[in-house]
This record gives C-alpha cells, structure tokens and sequence, in this order.
C-alpha cells in the first residue's frame, strides 16, 4: 500500500454560515491541494469535508496518516464515540442525535477502503501543513461569504 500524509482543515464565518475546507495529500515528493466550501455550512461539517475530499482524491487503497486540529474529528474516531454512535442508533449518549450523520457515514465508508491513522495537530501553530490547509480553508470561506 502506498503511504499517504493528509492534512485537513475546516473553517467557517458564522456558524452556520459561509465555509471552506483544505486539504493537503503528499507522497513521496509529491504534494496535491485541495479546497472547496459552501455558502451555508458549519466548522464542523468543513472539517469533515476536507477529510472526505482529500480521502476520495485517491485512486486506490493506501495507508493514510491523517493530520487534523479536529478536536471532534479525533475524538470521534479515536475516543470510539463514532463507534458508540453507531452501536446507539446514532444517538449521542445524552439520546441526542448525532450531527453530520451523513457525512460520519462517508467516512466510515472511506476509513473502510483505506488504512487511516488519525493524529492531532494544535491549530494556528507552528506546522506549516496545518497552517496552509487553514489558509486554504479561509480562502474559500471568503469566496463563498462573497457569494451569499
């Protein structure tokens, strides 16, 4: 299996409101950005779409080592509530009910295609991936805050 280095971040003005999401993809010494947003959208549901989009931007099975400032995104996945979510009939243990559902079942699809190690990165600091896929992130929230 080819091994991946995926960096992602969310951002988003408001909440919900105009967002965008980045993502880095590195391979060797190859490196592919990524971005996009939508006009209305939360933090959290940017932060799951760059995790997605740069997840589907490979063309085959690879172990992954993803880099996220995603509190939410890392305790979901490593604390095992997405598990619990779903064991629960995607309730929260409060009985709520999860968030983002979709998106969560997106994930789950694409963490079954390839082997994904999730890590937390302190946002806003001094790794220059995370910086970027922030900045990435903040561009397209402006695009799309100009276009609502």
């Amino acid at each position: 299996m080819k091994e991946i280095v995926l960096y992602t971040d969310g951002s988003c003005s408001k909440n919900p409101g105009p967002g965008g999401w980045g993502a880095i993809l590195q391979y060797k010494a190859h490196k592919l950005e990524l971005s996009g947003g939508a006009v209305s959208t939360t933090n959290n549901q940017m932060e799951l779409t760059g995790v997605i989009e740069g997840l589907k931007a490979l063309n085959e099975p690879c172990k992954v080592d993803l880099y996220t400032d995603s509190q939410y995104i890392v305790n979901a996945i490593n604390k095992g509530w997405l598990k619990n979510w779903q064991k629960n009939g995607w309730k929260k243990s409060d009985k709520s009910p999860v968030l983002n559902k979709e998106l969560w079942l997106e994930i789950i699809e694409l963490f079954n295609r390839h082997d994904v190690t999730v890590h937390w990165v302190k946002g806003h600091a001094e790794n220059e991936y995370n910086n970027r896929c922030d900045q990435l992130a903040v561009a397209q929230t402006k695009k799309y805050a100009d276009l609502a």
